[in-house]
């Protein structure tokens, strides 16, 4: 079947500011959930909670464990004092790390920056695009502990409200640092809801993508063949592979929790003819409508961006038609949009 020649404006929906979730709910799994079948386009209301309804004995619920930095951190120009704030993007080797800087004109090789009581220091060492600069730290003691009482969340730019916990932009199974972003499908999930699908028969598999910021880079190219999808770090470990080959052998779902846990197993399966293995590496995967699904067979994920690659990747398994007639059902029901909204159960 052919696929039609989509251009950037057919993912595009008029979505009231309202509608953007500026706070995550108390209770994690009281966000609301629409269940969506992505062959027939049938919805039904129901809340995160209701969840394992949709699971069976079987089946394996896919998470990614990848932990968000407290990557954002504010500084000075010695002598000057002047203010910089620096996000972290990735850790390139050793204390190098490739990085945003605002205002970056200010800061050419050389120029060093002071953070907090003088504990941490760094020094621009190359000069990238877009105000990208590598810089390598300096410190005593522990990196991780010093960025965890100097650096604050890197939350999205549409969200406004300062976040007064944490761990409510993290998920309960979080473990591996490395992300600039949360992989939000997960934060839906609760210890208890996660124990009760185990009790079920459903197997728990993790996976780790680390969430680059590219992420929330607006699509530009009118033709999506010219877009060129930004690369993330993927790992899938060999007995993770080994349950997911074996759910699918004896005829169980893959269910993936969010984006980020479908670009890696996807990435894999790709490569491998539909096979997981143990592999890790980077990732560019652009999933659009046309793309050949490999591994996943169901999926839970937030609401996204208009004319984002995630509003792509969901559309190429539901079809374009049926995911923004669900989107405009979401904006008439209220539904909660983006990091901190409501989630979506998608399956054939």
């Amino acid at each position: 079947m052919s696929v039609p020649h989509y251009t950037l404006e057919d993912f595009d929906y008029d979505l009231p500011a309202e509608l953007i979730a500026q706070t995550p709910l108390t209770q994690r799994d009281g966000s609301r959930l629409l269940d969506l079948n992505g062959v027939t386009g049938a919805m039904q209301d129901r809340h995160f909670y209701d969840i394992l309804d949709y699971l069976n004995p079987g089946d394996a619920l896919v998470m990614n464990n990848s932990r968000v930095l407290p990557a954002r951190l504010y500084g000075e120009r010695p002598g000057t004092g002047g203010h910089v704030e620096v996000l972290l993007l990735r850790q390139d080797h050793g204390d190098v790390w490739e990085t945003l800087v605002k205002p970056a004109k200010k800061y050419p090789v050389g120029q060093e920056i002071v953070f907090g009581d003088g504990r941490l220091t760094a020094v621009v060492t190359a000069e990238l695009e877009h105000g990208g600069r590598m810089v390598e730290f300096k410190y005593d003691g522990i990196f991780l502990e010093i960025l965890e009482s100097l650096g604050e969340m890197p939350l999205p730019p549409y969200i406004k409200e300062t976040l007064a916990d944490k761990e409510r932009y993290q998920t309960v199974y979080s473990k591996v640092n490395g992300s600039a972003a949360a992989p939000t499908a997960g934060l839906h999930w609760t210890p208890e809801l996660l124990q009760k699908a185990a009790d079920k028969g459903i197997k728990l598999v993790e996976l780790t993508l680390h969430v680059g910021l590219g992420t929330f880079r607006p699509v530009e190219e009118t033709n999506l063949e010219d877009h060129k999808m930004h690369s993330e770090f993927y790992q899938l470990t060999a007995e993770a592979a080994q349950t997911l080959n074996d759910v699918k052998q004896s005829g169980g779902r893959v269910i993936a929790t969010g984006t980020t846990s479908i670009r890696t197993l996807e990435t894999i399966g790709s490569k491998f003819n539909g096979e997981l293995r143990e592999d890790s590496g980077w990732t560019d995967i652009f999933i659009k409508p046309g793309y050949n699904w490999t591994v996943v067979d169901a999926f839970i994920t937030n609401f996204h961006l208009p004319k984002s690659t995630l509003v792509m990747l969901v559309a190429a398994f539901t079809g374009r038609e049926n995911i923004l007639n669900a989107y405009q059902h979401a904006i008439s029901e209220g539904y909660r949009f983006f990091s901190f909204g409501d989630a979506m159960f998608v399956h054939k």
